[in-house]
């Protein structure tokens, strides 16, 4: 917020203070534990690699002397976290007005790191932002500061940047605020490669579709600051909101009020909800504006309240109210968007909980779908399991990799400890696919495991993970899904998982899957499960594509029906190395839905 506002912005003096705190931090190449990184894709701020967003409350400015000094303390941040269940922060510190950082400087840094650091202690992003409207004028100062910000907690993917809070009206974006911008950037980058920063857009932050026009070039992860107060700004403002957003630019709302732009007024209910509604369906993650106990209607405290937190409903001013309510209650099912997998389980590559640098595109697998790609050194994804007992695993990976070389590091998600890793062997092209396995120790109980990339250059469909002891998944044919047959159609099934099976299978029908070759870890015993459906009964032949060699002749029993299904299995020998598989119809009469290949005998 402005200390001063002009025309629509404002008319007397105020304080204010943003801070943002919400996440866990990660480590270069380690898996990400709760709290997934803040990464630009087009004109949205993604939250673990997926549309989502983020809320929570911004402080006062820190300046000494002003009302918002006492509350940036661990108390206040803990509060927010437990009791708001926010997620974000924003330390708000002043720069160039009395108190601030130009004239203390140590006292003013002292209280951003108290809050920095009781925010990623809490598991919250925080905003560092310097609390300025001429920023430009003190960029020497900006670069010192920002740049000693990013070696101390560059490596925390809480931390957030906002280089430039609300540019005055006499401020410019082509002579003044993209210059500037583009320095601090710049600085930031050198140390900081990719944490997100936010910068500042003209007329008090209000006009980003200015900035959209000539937007920053040559960095990445960059977004642009909207402010808005709901008793002034209405329908116009979220139209020139649109239209940056229509231009590409990615909108962070780093402060936000329910009265008047000068801090003062009651709450406008109506715009507010239009403001939240707004957001929402947009994906803009927002700071409101402003934890203190200031005389203002935009302070969410009463006077005399608590600096520590333990905030009772009659410590909270009408605005306090309405955005503590706004906060507990912002959605939060777009940033976590997985599901538990309950061991044993096939977890698809792409339902992961959280990720670093990966991207999707449809796979060549059987079964189709998509799967993870691009993926290269110190990109991670993050799932959720839960492990029914401690003891030995066995962790099977569908890989395709045109070159090898990529290693697999799996682990608690934060990146220690490490259960094991796999090294990525060539498959021959980046969808020609097989399946690589190993063995590991897995604690028990529900946790967010990692698949981090110690070396990259792979492809990822599924993980699978067993009991060694009972036999580990090693492979999963979708039957429809042959590279060629004869005499097979298929047809919707109404089997567990749906999809379609092979189906109308006569004697002396085959069918090849060359297109899915399974790597076999090592020789020994596996067992080979088909899901089968018959009213009558037949019998197939499992062999390598070709016929030759015939592992097993298998019985198909009489399930009842055509969409009655069964599975039934087979031990066999197999080699290590790859392998082609093939079915053969001795005897017709039968549907078939998946073949499982698993390691061990039953």
């Amino acid at each position: 917020m402005s200390m001063t506002l002009s025309n629509a912005a404002a008319s007397r003096p105020t304080f204010r203070t943003t801070l943002i705190a919400l996440a866990l931090s990660l480590c270069a190449g380690a898996a990400l534990a709760d709290v997934p990184a803040l990464t630009v894709s087009g004109n949205q701020v993604l939250v673990g690699g997926k549309p989502g967003s983020i809320s929570g409350s911004s402080m006062y400015w820190s300046n000494t002397g002003w009302p918002g000094e006492r509350f940036y303390n661990a108390g206040a941040v803990g509060w927010l976290k437990d009791d708001w269940k926010a997620r974000l922060v924003r330390a708000a510190m002043g720069v160039e007005e009395p108190g601030g950082y130009i004239q203390f400087p140590a006292a003013n840094k002292a209280r951003v790191k108290a809050v920095v650091d009781a925010a990623i202690a809490k598991d919250m992003y925080v905003i560092i932002d310097w609390h300025s409207h001429y920023a430009f004028r003190h960029q020497n100062e900006a670069i010192a500061f920002f740049q000693e910000m990013a070696r101390t907690y560059g490596h925390n993917k809480h931390v957030i940047y906002e280089i430039y809070n609300e540019p005055k009206d006499d401020v410019t974006w082509d002579a003044n605020v993209k210059p500037y911008a583009q320095a601090v950037i710049a600085a930031i980058r050198a140390i900081d490669p990719d944490n997100l920063i936010i910068v500042g857009s003209p007329h008090w932050s209000q006009d980003a579709d200015i900035a959209s026009r000539n937007p920053i070039t040559g960095h990445s992860n960059i977004a642009y600051t909207l402010h808005f107060y709901a008793g002034t700004h209405g329908q116009f403002l979220r139209d020139k909101a649109a239209t940056a957003m229509n231009n590409g630019l990615a909108l962070f709302v780093t402060e936000w009020g329910s009265v008047n732009a000068d801090g003062n007024g009651g709450v406008n209910y109506p715009e507010t909800n239009a403001w939240i509604d707004f957001m929402k369906k947009h994906n803009i993650s927002n700071a409101n504006w402003a934890l203190d106990d200031a005389r203002e209607g935009s302070a969410s405290l009463v006077p005399g309240a608590s600096a520590t937190g333990g905030w009772a409903n009659w410590d909270l001013t009408e605005s306090g109210k309405q955005a503590r309510e706004t906060v507990r209650n912002w959605p939060s099912s777009a940033d976590t968007g997985c599901t538990t997998a309950t061991v044993p389980a096939t977890i698809q590559a792409e339902a992961y909980c959280q990720m670093s640098g990966v991207q999707l595109e449809s796979t060549g697998d059987g079964g189709g779908g998509q799967n993870v790609g691009y993926i290269d050194s110190g990109d991670w994804m993050n799932y959720t399991v839960d492990v029914p007992a401690a003891g030995l695993y066995t962790v099977s990976y569908r890989v395709a990799s045109a070159n090898g070389g990529g290693n697999i590091s799996l682990e608690r998600a934060g990146g220690s400890p490490v259960f094991g890793t796999k090294a990525v062997p060539s498959t021959g092209g980046w969808q020609t696919w097989s399946t690589i396995s190993h063995d590991v120790q897995l604690p028990a109980g529900k946790q967010s495991i990692g698949i981090a990339a110690k070396a990259g250059g792979f492809n990822l469909n599924w993980i699978s993970i067993a009991a060694a002891g009972s036999g580990g998944q090693i492979a999963l044919i979708q039957a429809e899904d042959h590279a060629s047959m004869s005499g097979v159609e298929s047809e919707q099934t109404s089997d567990a998982g749906g999809g379609r099976n092979a189906s109308h299978i006569d004697s002396g029908d085959w069918m090849s899957y060359t297109n899915a070759p399974v790597l076999i870890p090592e020789s020994g015993a596996y067992t080979i499960e088909f899901r089968v459906a018959s009213p009558g009964g037949g019998e197939l032949s499992f062999e390598e594509a070709g016929g030759k060699p015939t592992y097993a002749t298998v019985a198909i029993p009489a399930t009842g029906g055509w969409q009655n299904w069964a599975s039934v299995n087979k031990t066999v020998t197999l080699a290590a190395g790859s392998h082609a598989f093939g079915v053969y119809a001795k005897q017709g009469g039968w549907n078939l839905n998946w073949i499982k290949v698993s390691k061990g005998a039953r």
